[in-house]
């Protein structure tokens, strides 16, 4: 899976140096955080459906899409999808209630 998550890294990378009307992607990140916000504000909707659909192939689809512009987002801040899995990867083990109060400020 890794694999698949570095060639869209380098893909998302390279499409920052392109010309906004030659794909999709550089025509987002022309357009700025603003519209890759709402991109992905619009796709987690969209799953958020699907999933109430309950149709298992619409929901892997709208997921995709929801993961691909959450990629683009990383990309565009500067991040890799690696930090992701390695943040994955620290809290594994970890239960759930553990980890959600290890992020809260004490108080």
């Amino acid at each position: 899976m890794s694999d698949i998550l570095d060639r869209l890294a380098a893909v998302l990378e390279a499409r920052k140096q392109a010309e906004p009307q030659s794909s999709y992607v550089a025509g987002l990140y022309a357009k700025g955080l603003d519209a890759i916000l709402k991109k992905i504000g619009e796709e987690a909707t969209e799953t958020v459906m699907a999933a109430k659909d309950g149709d298992p192939q619409h929901l892997v689809a709208e997921v995709a899409d929801l993961w691909f512009h959450s990629l683009i987002l990383l990309a565009d801040q500067g991040l890799h999808p690696q930090a992701v899995l390695a943040e994955l990867d620290r809290r594994f083990g970890l239960s759930g209630l553990e980890e959600k109060a290890a992020r809260q400020p004490p108080g």
